[in-house]
């Protein structure tokens, strides 16, 4: 899948994240859209943005959307909420075609999920931004919302551990205490990468809680602005990959959070997406 695809059907959605995480977002749009082909880009090399402040999120975010543009996306997925809670709006003032984030439609769902507090997991500066708590009480203004930010989950995610680690399970134990008391009706899953420990923090919060995925509420959204339906091609959609960092270690892994083969896997140089320095709109 090279650059400027030859037809409107072709045209690819363009997905990226700080690393792997956004795979599992990738996941949720092949089971809306299989016929979808899809470029992702993984900022690996400059993960994890969620202890960054967020300018520079917002900065990096700029250079990934300009990336995915010269593969003429039909659409841009933000499957990075940290990302998102501090670019949306450039991103949407610089891209000339839709830009779906992740925050506004999980927020969305867990509000239509339950009638009980909401509990929100997240980065630092996705906690900090306040994205959450914002379209939490736009759509419902007295819902109660409680927030924990979990610093170390993505670096842990991103190593590869599985569910039943130990150190996965004391990270998370301590993480989740507060929330456990709060008589969550949902807690929503605010990092793309939260997905793959999506079993071991149902068990921590019990069966009377609702696990909201905000990358299936995000591929949703993307489902209804290209009208219910997937490209009408003859063959599944192709998967690209691109990664700042190690090509072969994210070819590894990816097919993990992806839920499917990777066609392709290629490096690029985080110096290159920092040659698309994009200035944000005033």
């Amino acid at each position: 899948m090279d650059p400027t695809p030859p037809n409107e059907n072709s045209r690819p959605i363009g997905v990226f994240d700080s690393g792997l995480g956004g795979l599992t977002v990738v996941r949720e749009l092949t089971r809306a859209l299989p016929g979808e082909n899809i470029v992702y880009l993984g900022d690996s090399a400059r993960v994890p943005y969620g202890i960054k402040s967020l300018e520079t999120v917002r900065r990096f975010a700029l250079q990934c959307a300009a990336f995915l543009t010269q593969f003429s996306p039909k659409i841009i997925v933000v499957a990075c909420n940290t990302a998102s809670a501090a670019a949306i709006d450039d991103l949407e003032s610089f891209c000339d075609i839709p830009v779906v984030d992740v925050i506004r439609p999980g927020a969305a769902a867990a509000v239509a999920a339950t009638d009980a507090p909401i509990g929100v997991i997240a980065t630092e500066a996705t906690i900090a931004s306040g994205a959450y708590d914002r379209a939490l009480h736009a759509a419902a203004p007295n819902r109660k919302v409680h927030v924990a930010a979990c610093p170390l989950l993505v670096p842990i995610i991103e190593e590869g551990r599985p569910q039943d680690d130990p150190i996965v399970l004391s990270v998370l134990s301590d993480y989740l205490h507060d929330l456990q008391r709060r008589r969550l009706g949902a807690l929503i899953l605010g990092c793309t990468h939260y997905p793959l420990l999506s079993t071991a923090i149902g068990k921590l919060m019990g069966p009377d809680v609702t696990l909201v995925n905000s990358g299936a509420a995000a591929a949703k959204r993307v489902l209804d602005l290209l009208g219910g339906g997937s490209a009408p091609l003859a063959a599944a959609g192709m998967l690209q990959c691109y990664t700042t960092d190690n090509a072969d270690r994210f070819a590894a892994l990816g097919q993990q959070f992806a839920g499917r083969p990777i066609d392709r896997v290629l490096h690029v140089d985080s110096d290159d997406l920092q040659a698309r320095a994009v200035a944000p709109p005033p």
